[in-house]
């Protein structure tokens, strides 16, 4: 069993996201309000809460939203879990569509640490069914 830590949202791209105590996901949309949100295989972006431990742990001190991602699970190594890999938390039905991303320009954190790991350990989904999701809910694997 996994745990939400964060649900982080932002309403224009390319600026960071901030985090809110729950959020609105819309089925093959993504987050309401949520500037990367759409018709689109990445219609939300997650990644494990443990690999922004390590990475803070080399003295990043990144917030939650820094990477952009908006939902940040404790408890699974999301990177190692295949694609197609089926999420739920409560009513919220995820599927991964994508793992990682090529990184075309450098990030604030990259220039600060000289590294990011939104483009190695971050992945993709999309919402197979919409809900809300709070703050210390769970998630789980199902395939």
């Amino acid at each position: 069993m996994g745990k939400i830590v964060a649900l982080c949202i932002s309403e224009k791209r390319g600026t960071q996201k901030i985090s809110v105590d729950k959020a609105r996901f819309i089925e093959n949309f993504g987050i309401e309000g949520d500037a990367h949100a759409g018709n689109w295989h990445r219609q939300v972006s997650l990644i494990s809460q443990e690999k922004i431990d390590e990475f803070n742990q080399k003295g990043a001190e990144v917030d939650k939203g820094a990477f952009g991602e908006n939902v940040i699970v404790e408890g699974y190594d999301l990177r190692n879990l295949p694609i197609g890999t089926r999420l739920e938390s409560g009513e919220v039905l995820f599927e991964i569509t994508q793992i990682g991303k090529e990184c075309h320009s450098h990030c604030e954190i990259f220039y600060k640490v000289g590294d990011c790991i939104m483009p190695r350990e971050g992945v993709f989904a999309v919402v197979l069914s919409g809900g809300i999701i709070a703050v210390g809910d769970e998630i789980n694997i199902l395939t």
